[in-house]
């Protein structure tokens, strides 16, 4: 496909000199880094925390309902003493 990108004077400098050091086309040079990108993006969007719940059953019932307040308290209610 033909399109038309715009970009910096300084990036399209930099490429075309990348491309010719290479020895490759600045077309080849932009595929590859596009593809990077989006390869980039897709493995990390395709991270998922894995279920580390105990048995499923979520928190205690005293603090499934806690804002971060009563669990901080419960959490450090013992240090320092």
């Amino acid at each position: 496909m033909k399109t038309t990108v715009d970009i910096s004077d300084d990036l399209a400098l930099d490429a075309k000199e990348i491309a010719a050091a290479e020895n490759t086309t600045l077309r080849a040079l932009i595929e590859s880094g596009l593809r990077a990108v989006i390869r980039a993006r897709e493995e990390r969007s395709a991270f998922r925390l894995r279920d580390a719940s105990f048995r499923g059953e979520g928190l205690q019932p005293g603090f499934r309902d806690a804002d971060w307040e009563k669990l901080r308290a419960a959490i450090y209610d013992d240090v320092g003493q």
